[in-house]
């Protein structure tokens, strides 16, 4: 499938991962699930490496991240780099991104991965990703839903109708995140998958749908090919891209296409939404600890210790009568919280931007 391109989604900031994800080292520059020493960007470039070499890889990122997602990506090509001026949600970013990779080859076949996301079992993720391809050739807008393993209430889900083919399902709608109660009945039903945040289709049907669905995105994605065109991109960018709706792809495309259809995935899938996810992902002692080399541990059960400073001198961490803990130390800053809360540390961030500390940010 030689017209195959990535689009990786790698705007955000992982503020629930501070003091490690800062403004200019968002999560997905972080090795923070897998591999010790690869970023979780690099993963899904390299884990794409048997279908999609990295020369077809494209990176749609904020200006303030190029030169860092450069550096972790030495491969991609530089002028691959799709640096937004502001961020406007993944429609504006999708779209744009589309349209700049049908200029170079008008039957560009396109995968949009987000950065940030772990698998565990990578050979039937490329499984999954061959299907959804093959789908988006045959002219569907596709996803891959995640196989449920607990009643989520985090994620959005995807409800399946009829097969299509052999592997691919056609989508009957898409639900918002769902109560404690509606999210169990889900998953006891079997008729819905996770939403992923993955996509696939021609880059020219993708323009379709956009035209027929939000017109004023439309207008403003070919205002700034037709200053492409004059080779003024980067001035209309600078001034149009703001001003585009922020809207998702999710409520911009998928929940009004016809043909959409959805490729159950199971494949040890995981967001890495907080520390409790590294927790969880990461090597423990019987105790449940996560905790580096050489620590001393005396009743203490399934903490998480994150030593990123950068000094060469080795500490010794020590652990006496704690539970349940994650305890993240920088080299100007140091978190605890308890795991149960680890998706509360924006609270963090937010009360430091109140004060005025942008430099721990």
């Amino acid at each position: 499938m030689r017209h195959v391109h990535a689009v990786i989604l790698a705007g955000g900031s992982g503020t629930r991962f501070w003091p490690a994800s800062r403004r200019h080292t968002p999560k997905q520059l972080l090795a923070l699930a897998g591999r010790a020493d690869e970023a979780l960007i690099a993963a899904t470039v390299r884990r794409l490496e048997p279908l999609i070499a990295a020369d077809r890889v494209w990176i749609s990122t904020g200006t303030r991240l190029v030169e860092a997602t450069l550096a972790a990506l030495p491969t991609v090509p530089r002028e691959h780099f799709l640096a937004e001026p502001v961020a406007r949600n993944t429609a504006p970013c999708i779209g744009w991104a589309s349209a700049t990779i049908a200029r170079a080859d008008p039957d560009a076949i396109i995968a949009v991965l987000p950065a940030d996301h772990h698998i565990g079992n990578e050979p039937a993720f490329r499984q999954a990703l061959g299907t959804a391809l093959r789908a988006a050739e045959s002219g569907w807008i596709a996803t891959i839903g995640i196989v449920p393993t607990r009643p989520e209430t985090g994620y959005g889900y995807i409800e399946v109708g009829e097969a299509v083919t052999d592997g691919m399902r056609a989508v009957s709608r898409f639900v918002e995140k769902p109560t404690r109660e509606r999210a169990e009945a889900f998953v006891a039903e079997g008729r819905y998958l996770w939403n992923g945040g993955m996509f696939f289709f021609r880059a020219s049907v993708m323009r379709d749908a956009i035209a027929l669905h939000v017109p004023i995105l439309a207008a403003g994605l070919d205002a700034i090919e037709a200053a492409a065109a004059r080779g003024d991109e980067a001035a209309a960018l600078a001034a149009i891209f703001p001003t585009l709706p922020s809207i998702s792809i999710d409520h911009a495309v998928m929940e009004k296409a016809k043909r959409v259809a959805v490729v159950p995935g199971d494949f040890g899938w995981n967001d890495v939404g907080s520390w409790q996810t590294t927790w969880e992902m990461s090597g423990k002692d019987p105790n449940g600890n996560a905790v580096p080399g050489g620590t001393v541990v005396v009743d203490a059960a399934n903490n998480l210790v994150r030593d990123l400073t950068s000094g060469t001198v080795r500490k010794r961490w020590a652990l006496l009568g704690v539970n349940d803990l994650v305890i993240v130390e920088t080299d100007d800053a140091v978190l605890v919280v308890p795991r149960e809360r680890a998706q509360e540390v924006r609270a963090v961030v937010d009360a430091l931007a109140r004060s005025g500390e942008t430099d721990k940010l």
